[in-house]
């Protein structure tokens, strides 16, 4: 039986009130426009055109409106992709690179300012312990992810090749948008060329196992 196909669905906490949604999104729009500095109660409050004190009816201490701002940035990451665009094992590295690539466009075009938020809160919570956990926590199911695909489409490390993926992508990701490139975005077909690039040093090697499109094991060249 061939594997099944990686699901993205991961199971989450309640779905937040509309008011909270509305916070949350704010504070992490004044974090990519502000930074970390600019996040405060009563900027969310004037930001989203609430009463003085809603802010901090729904997150009463900095912390808590932090808390706050990273389950609703992992919320956002999940509506970047849907399950059904991921490939099953048997499409090969070059479907895996397109989703890959639409994942990561998606991020620097789309959404740019939750991936300017998510390296404020990131760097935010290598200074927070009590934010830490709970930052990694949110991105597990993405991480948990990478690994899935990277096992289906044959490594014999998914773990480890799933790592350098997701170091590679964040490079990607930063450098598109807080490093020197962050005036251009790249195209989707130039990061499916790039992904198929690694993905292929990674799985296609001598023992790496992945296949590209139109290759099985029983096949050989002619």
């Amino acid at each position: 039986m061939s594997p099944e196909k990686p699901s993205a669905e991961k199971p989450s906490a309640p779905v937040p009130s509309p008011r909270t949604t509305l916070i949350a999104d704010t504070a992490l729009a004044l974090i990519a426009e502000r930074g970390m500095r600019g996040l405060t109660h009563r900027a969310v409050d004037e930001a989203a055109g609430l009463p003085p004190g809603s802010t901090s009816n729904h997150a009463r201490t900095r912390l808590a409106l932090l808390e706050l701002a990273v389950r609703q940035l992992a919320r956002r990451d999940a509506e970047v992709v849907t399950p059904a665009e991921f490939p099953g094992p048997s499409e090969g590295l070059d479907a895996l690179a397109d989703a890959i690539a639409t994942v990561l466009h998606r991020l620097v075009v789309r959404r740019r300012e939750h991936t300017v938020a998510r390296f404020e809160l990131a760097l935010e919570a290598s200074r927070r312990p009590e934010l830490r956990a709970l930052y990694d926590a949110a991105g597990q199911g993405f991480r948990d992810l990478m690994a899935e695909l990277m096992a289906a489409a044959g490594s014999t490390e998914p773990r480890r090749h799933a790592l350098s993926l997701g170091a590679w992508s964040d490079g990607v990701l930063f450098t598109c948008t807080a490093g020197p490139y962050h005036d251009r975005a790249p195209a989707r077909e130039e990061l499916r060329e790039s992904v198929g690039e690694l993905l292929r040093g990674m799985l296609a090697g001598p023992s790496g196992g992945g296949k590209t499109r139109g290759q099985d094991s029983g096949r050989t060249g002619g």
